[in-house]
């Protein structure tokens, strides 16, 4: 950021997908991190290219507060002036200095303003909250997250990156995390020789995995420092500089997760829902949208499946004269769901990417299917195999209502109704929301 740019002073407009909310300047729109709807506020501009449609800033002073802002939740006693006006110097958490019912009325919002935009539907939404059990922090969205990556920096201290930058930022807690991650006090340790750290603790409450991404070079006696420096109850992997499967160090190199009777295993370079409760929530709704659709000796599909984490109930539902086509582009993750599901013959287990899979079985009779793309969604090619397969009803996990409404609009297009939809508030503290809706076709 260049100390050139000047200071502005806005009356902040409506919140915008991405987290910011919209000012303009002469015209132009710029995007303002920390800032509330409805703020009076001076802000630091942060990238203001002459040649841009659009400028971005960062709040640096409240001049008139909104009501519902509040003290920032990640405010570490050794920095506290780096919080002023509720900013965050690393990348999360940037919802933290707004309580959380006006954060889920925000996303409500974002979702609303997306799927008009996107979709041309108008639909009233609700960001349902989803506690965390137990703990004197649930009621304030904390202590939720059970997967965490933690950059080094020059100093071997735990990190994380600076918003848009390579930056890093060390930080002492992660209020985020659950107590299992926070208790392992890896910010009291020396990392040096180590670029990345991964930490997974699973759901039921089982020993947390760490695996380190190792600089080149780093020598074996230095490793085992930094295997003795981790609880002996915790398991320990390492990566090399150029990546690879990890290589387990002590423990296992893998947890199980349990949800709703159903086991998983899941490796540390495996996909798995990061906060706490999601695993069980996200399965009951996408189960609660499809299982009208299914019947013992059905057929079903898991599109973008992970660990497997909708494969299970389905494969349940449909029964051993049934079949569940459980498809995952990750070679890793995909791993991880043929051990899980090698006593269940009637889950076939592909990696590969989807659209390629959806033209190899063009013609196959599907009752139910579940899509759980990534951020970026399922595309116009996977929206248009689907249609050619018409199943009975699909349940639409997504994790970016900017991409959802972009594909229920090419599902519209193609004589596709959205009967409902869910949002959840899964991502606490963030800009991020998680929506589940029931798609049928036409006819």
């Amino acid at each position: 950021m260049s100390e050139t740019l000047p200071l502005l002073e806005f009356r902040l407009g409506p919140i915008a997908h991405g987290g910011h909310t919209v000012a303009r300047h002469e015209g132009r729109v710029v995007f303002v991190r920390h800032g509330i709807p409805g703020e009076l506020v001076r802000v630091q501009l942060t990238e203001a290219e002459e040649g841009k449609k659009f400028w971005r800033a960062d709040v640096v002073e409240v001049l008139d507060p909104a009501p519902s802002r509040r003290p920032h939740v990640w405010a570490p006693a050794d920095s506290p002036s780096a919080y002023a006006a509720g900013t965050l110097p690393v990348g999360g958490a940037e919802f933290g200095h707004i309580e959380l019912s006006e954060q889920r009325r925000l996303k409500a919002a974002v979702v609303r303003e997306q799927l008009s935009r996107l979709a041309h539907v108008e639909l009233d939404v609700v960001v349902e909250p989803v506690p965390v059990d137990g703990g004197s922090s649930s009621s304030e969205g904390l202590h939720w997250r059970t997967r965490c990556s933690f950059a080094v920096d020059g100093e071997g201290r735990l990190a994380m990156h600076a918003h848009r930058s390579d930056a890093v930022v060390p930080i002492r807690d992660m209020p985020l995390a659950v107590e299992e991650i926070e208790d392992l006090g890896l910010w009291d340790t020396d990392l040096s020789g180590v670029e990345r750290v991964e930490v997974a603790a699973p759901s039921a409450g089982s020993a947390p995995l760490v695996i380190f991404t190792l600089q080149d070079g780093l020598d074996s006696s230095r490793l085992a420092e930094l295997v003795e420096a981790v609880d002996p109850r915790d398991s320990v992997s390492a990566v090399g500089p150029d990546g690879g499967a990890p290589l387990t160090l002590r423990g296992r190199g893998s947890v199980t997760e349990e949800v709703e009777g159903f086991h998983y295993t899941v490796t540390g370079e495996g996909f798995w829902q990061i906060h706490r409760r999601a695993p069980e929530t996200l399965m009951r709704a996408a189960l609660d949208a499809v299982e009208p659709a299914l019947l013992k000796g059905s057929a079903a599909a898991d599109l973008y499946a992970g660990a497997g984490l909708f494969t299970a109930p389905l494969a349940a539902a449909v029964g051993p004269s049934g079949a569940v086509l459980s498809v995952e582009g990750s070679p890793g993750t995909s791993r991880d769901a043929r051990r899980t599901f090698k006593r269940q013959p009637q889950v076939d287990v592909v990696q590969g990417r989807v659209e390629r899979v959806l033209r190899r079985h063009a013609g196959t009779r599907f009752d139910a299917v579940v899509l759980d793309p990534p951020r970026a969604g399922a595309g116009r090619e996977v929206v248009r195999g689907l249609v050619d397969l018409a199943p009975r009803a699909i349940a639409y996990v997504a994790c970016d209502p900017a991409s959802f409404a972009r594909d229920l609009g090419w599902f519209r297009d193609g004589g596709w109704r959205l009967e409902w939809l869910r949002a959840f508030d899964l991502y606490p503290q963030t800009h991020h929301v998680e929506t589940v809706a029931l798609l049928t076709p036409g006819w």
